[in-house]
């Protein structure tokens, strides 16, 4: 699978991630913060990241956090997200404020 480069907006941080790998997961064996950790399993929302460039695929996520026009729209949670191309993501939700400050 090949690697791509993800780059999180309004942050100084970036770090390649494979294809078959979620870039949530991807950025936590760096050590980098950019993107809020939580469960790792698609059902709290903390990693909830709305993608302005590139191609992805999402796996299975709770509702509740991403709809499907939500989803349609670029939004997905970091943790169930793969990268097909390079991305450009940025953090939404609640928790961005903490990130910025």
């Amino acid at each position: 699978m090949s690697r791509h480069l993800i780059n999180v907006l309004d942050t100084e941080v970036h770090f390649d991630c494979d294809g078959d790998e979620p870039i949530l997961a991807a950025m936590a064996k760096t050590g980098r913060k950019g993107i809020p950790k939580g469960c790792f399993g698609g059902g709290c929302g903390i990693c909830r990241i709305r993608i302005t460039e590139g191609s992805h695929v999402t796996g299975k996520m709770s509702r509740a956090h991403v709809t499907e026009q939500e989803e349609a729209d670029g939004y997905a949670l970091a943790c169930k997200c793969y990268p097909r191309s390079d991305l450009q993501v940025e953090v939404v939700g609640k928790i961005i404020r903490a990130l910025q400050r």
